[in-house]
Formats: structure tokens, C-alpha cells, sequence
């Protein structure tokens, strides 16, 4: 399904959207095509209902499968833009933003991918970046991975490495466009971990470039790239959200990962947020699966559940 499909749809059905529209129409597919109060009085207005009376004839026919994607749609764009939404962990796509000069930025999750007959679970997810000045950022990154697979043992290894480099480039501050590429170089994984999937050959470079932008309150973050040397990859990844209170941010992603020249290409949707303990300690989420269905070679479910810590002044202190 293309990402771009249900918008294209909706935007036929209805003809037109302003926000107080656009706040209750994924509550309306949710519900069946049905107005249900699903705002406060001073959004949800007369005009509003005005409009959906006009436009519920067709939106009844909007397809049911798309109705959690507008939904989620409509929740990323209501709410204020308090803060900038990021890529970034726990989402695949990355984003053009470092933590800033001398800072520390550690991400300590487990991460589930399940799929037919085959489970894997990175327990821990190793994610470590240092910034070095304002602009770049020095990044290492391995997993600890736990397999199970139908008629198989248990295996359990550390996977491949993924020491790489982020230059943002291109700066027009808060909300302005930001461009940065990424390179990371794939590491061989030990033999012992080849041999039992655990682990790939390595030796690759990934080359991606990464473009961040808000349009109104909503945050757009994109990456794309490509693997040189080995297995022939690439990626494409989309991050929206926004910052609905100071503390809590909320973003859809739309992921492909394709080895090329081969087959299932696999496409995942996932939501997810980050939710401020404190300013150095941040809960991650994020919970999708794939487009393709239940498929050999998709992805059922896949998550991301971790913490993350901030610390300033080269390490010494956490951050204020």
C-alpha cells in the first residue's frame, strides 16, 4: 500500500480540510462514519458539522483498513508544536539532529521483531552518540540478539556494529529545512553469530542522507540510503509527529528496508513517542508492523522500549 494512498483518497472524498475537520475525521473512519464528540465544544462547531454532513456519504465508503492510519494522521497534526519531533530512537529513520558539543546521548532499549515461524528480540539495543561541536556526532551502535525459529534451538550472540559519523550540513535552525548525512559502517559479525543468523558478514558502508522540516505544527523528519559493497540494500524512512504537551511526543513512521534484487520487500508502519521523565531521562516507545501482511519474510510485530540518557559537560553531569 502507498503511504501516499489514503491521503490521495481522503482529500477526493472531502474536498477540502481546515484542522477542526481534520481533528475528528480519523475518530469518524475509526467509528464507522458515525459524528461522535471527539473534540471540545470550541473546535467541534456547528460549521464542522455542517462540513461532515456533507461529506459522510463518501467518507462512509473510505476504505476500513486506512482508518487507524487517518486516525493516527489526525492526532499528530491537533496539538500544539511546544517542541520539535525528532526521528531518531526508537524509530528506524534517523534525523539530522546531534546532541550538541561534549553532551552524551544513550539509548538502552529491547527491541522485538516477530514474524512467521522466526522471532528475534535485541536485548539490550546499544545506541551511543557523543557530540563533537555542534554539527556532528560520533555514533556506536550493537545489539544483543535472542533468536528462536520453528524446529530450531534458542541462539543468543552479539550482532553487528554500527560505528559511523553524522555531519548536519545544512542548518536553518528550529522548524527551517536541516540536512545532514550519516555514514555507519557495518561491522562482520563473529563467526559463531553467521553461522547461527545472528549475524551478517559486515564489511559494508551505509551512505543515507537525512532532511528534517516543520510545516505548522507538524514535524517532518526523511531519510534515505544505501548500502555500498556486499548485499545490495537501501532504505527509505518518514517520521511525522509533533510535541503534544512539553513532555510528551507523539509520531507515525512509515519504513522500507529492500534488499535488492530479491524478495519479500518489506514496508512497516509503526507509532510511538517519548515521554520526558526528567530533562537526562526519556521513555522511548514505538510499536508497528508490516504493510505486506503476515507473509513469509514480514514483520508481524516490531517494538522499541527503552530509555534514554542525556548527560552534559563531556559525561561529568547530567543534563539541566
Amino acid at each position: 500500500m502507498s503511504g501516499s494512498a489514503p491521503c490521495a483518497q481522503w482529500q477526493r472524498a472531502t474536498g477540502r480540510a481546515f484542522l477542526p475537520e481534520l481533528v475528528c475525521l480519523g475518530v469518524i473512519a475509526a467509528s464507522g462514519g458515525r459524528i461522535v464528540p471527539c473534540a471540545p465544544d470550541n473546535i467541534m462547531t456547528e460549521r464542522t458539522k455542517t462540513w461532515y454532513a456533507a461529506a459522510m456519504p463518501r467518507l462512509r465508503r473510505f476504505p476500513s483498513r486506512h482508518s487507524c492510519c487517518l486516525t493516527l494522521l489526525a492526532l499528530c497534526l491537533w496539538g500544539p508544536a511546544l517542541a520539535r519531533a525528532d526521528a531518531g530512537p526508537p524509530y528506524l529513520t534517523n534525523d539530522p539532529g546531534t546532541p550538541g558539543n561534549g553532551n552524551w546521548e544513550i539509548n538502552l532499549a529491547a527491541m522485538p521483531s516477530i514474524g512467521r515461524g522466526i522471532a528475534s528480540y535485541q536485548l539490550p539495543q546499544i545506541d551511543l552518540n557523543f557530540g563533537l561541536g555542534e554539527r556532528v556526532q560520533l555514533t556506536y551502535e550493537i545489539p544483543y540478539v535472542l533468536k528462536t525459529q520453528d524446529g530450531a534451538p534458542t541462539t543468543s550472540g552479539w550482532s553487528n556494529a554500527y560505528p559511523g559519523v553524522k555531519w548536519r550540513f545544512f542548518d536553518q535552525g528550529e522548524g527551517g529545512w536541516q540536512l545532514s548525512t550519516f555514514p555507519q559502517y557495518e561491522t562482520a559479525g563473529s563467526l559463531p553469530a553467521q553461522r547461527s543468523g545472528l549475524a551478517g558478514p559486515g564489511g559494508r558502508w551505509l551512505l543515507p542522507v537525512e532532511i528534517a522540516r516543520s510545516v505548522g505544527p507538524l514535524n517532518l523528519n526523511f531519510e534515505a540510503g544505501y548500502y555500498l559493497q556486499g548485499v545490495p540494500e537501501r532504505i527509505v524512512g518518514l517520521v511525522a509527529g509533533t510535541a503534544f504537551t512539553p513532555r510528551l511526543e507523539l509520531d507515525a513512521e512509515l519504513y522500507n528496508d529492500h534488499v535488492l534484487g530479491s524478495s519479500p520487500e518489506v514496508t512497516t508502519l509503526d507509532v510511538g513517542g517519548r515521554f520526558k521523565l526528567s530533562p537526562a531521562l526519556i521513555l522511548l516507545f514505538m510499536a508497528g508492523r508490516s504493510l505486506g501482511g503476515n507473509g513469509a519474510g514480514q514483520v508481524q510485530f516490531m517494538g522499541y522500549f527503552g530509555v534514554q540518557i542525556l548527560l552534559s559537560n563531556y559525561g561529568r553531569t547530567l543534563a539541566q
